[in-house]
């Protein structure tokens, strides 16, 4: 029998069908226990016969759910939000919800004009997602339903935020060339007031002392997250520097930048300099000459991970605090050994590190 059009399909045309009442038929489709096998079985079928889809409305309506979540960010043309925000919309739709999308570039305005919309649309939660994995105002005062934040720290510690592991990814960068037998690390990155760059130093700094190495040049090199610094800086380095073999970057766009000068200068990539890149964008790093080693955020798990923290919040099981997510280590022809006789050797093409706190 040909299947009828859904929107002309009701509950009633399912329990007719199954010889049950609607109200057995209402039971069985939301999975009750109270419901037998075999007549859970018999409206199951009836209902895909029909190809009947549940009025949404209505069941929002019985369970005080509208199966929607607002999602706010800052920056929706950011190079981070595209990713993380399909992880969002991955992890909603296998629940069969909805995404509410809002960009307030930025603007306080904006945002508490969203805030509103999307409490007016009686969203069910929000995911606030940040520009970067700085600290950002809370917004959980204004906002009377569940509330994650994902890739920007929210400043009260009650709030639970999910952010990528920069100092984690720096080390498993940092750990790859030292067991790649390199000695003369330097290191150039984006400007200092951004913490994700202060702590890649950081956590550098640990790995090369706990290898006793110094960090070549003496001091990172801060500067723009762009290919022409990372051209500039290079050629800077190595002209005070000429000793250096490894250039561990602070994104992606300097690493290319920072091949490019190599190559200018007639150094070889990896033979006579490994380079290490951050963030996994594949437009660099993979057309990248070599294609780059490189730390990846994985930003779209960072999304899902969000989600599943909001879902635990809406059944009432609220967290807290940091929850810092895993990157992983791309490794690519853009580093190699200085010698035979190194540490070690790197632990494969993706290694993973990270913490919770």
């Amino acid at each position: 029998m040909g299947r009828q059009r859904s929107q002309s399909v009701t509950l009633t045309d399912v329990a007719r069908r199954a010889g049950v009442s609607v109200a057995t038929a209402s039971k069985a489709l939301n999975a009750r226990d109270e419901v037998a096998p075999d007549t859970r079985r018999r409206v199951l079928q009836a209902a895909e016969e029909l190809s009947f889809q549940p009025n949404v409305l209505a069941r929002g309506l019985i369970s005080g759910r509208t199966r929607t979540v607002g999602l706010l960010t800052d920056e929706l043309g950011g190079r981070f939000s595209i990713p993380i925000l399909l992880g969002v919309e991955n992890a909603l739709g296998s629940e069969q919800m909805s995404v509410l999308l809002c960009d307030a570039r930025g603007d306080a305005i904006r945002r508490r004009h969203y805030i509103g919309t999307l409490l007016a649309r009686q969203v069910d939660g929000f995911v606030i997602l940040g520009d970067s994995n700085d600290l950002r105002p809370s917004l959980t005062r204004d906002i009377p339903v569940p509330v994650v934040y994902v890739y920007g720290e929210s400043d009260d510690p009650a709030d639970l935020s999910v952010l990528a592991d920069d100092a984690g990814g720096a080390r498993l960068a940092a750990e790859h060339l030292v067991s790649l037998g390199r000695r003369r690390i330097a290191h150039i990155t984006g400007p200092e007031h951004y913490r994700a760059a202060r702590e890649r130093v950081s956590s550098l700094r640990a790995v090369l002392d706990a290898a006793g190495l110094p960090l070549a040049g003496g001091e990172p090199r801060y500067g723009e997250w762009s290919q022409r610094w990372g051209r500039h800086a290079a050629r800077s380095l190595l002209t005070t520097c000429p000793e250096i073999d490894a250039i561990f970057c602070g994104n992606d766009q300097i690493a290319t930048g920072v091949a490019s000068t190599l190559r200018d200068l007639g150094r070889r990539v990896p033979e006579d300099v490994s380079i290490v890149g951050y963030d996994n964008w594949h437009e660099f790093a993979a057309d990248c000459q070599p294609p780059l080693t490189t730390v990846d955020l994985n930003l779209q798990q960072l999304g899902e991970t969000a989600v599943r923290h909001l879902f635990a919040a809406l059944d009432g099981q609220p967290g807290s605090g940091v929850i810092r997510q895993p990157c992983r280590l791309v490794v690519r022809e853009s580093t190699g050994p200085a010698s035979a006789t190194g540490p070690g050797t790197a632990t494969g093409p993706e290694t993973a590190a990270g913490a919770a706190a």
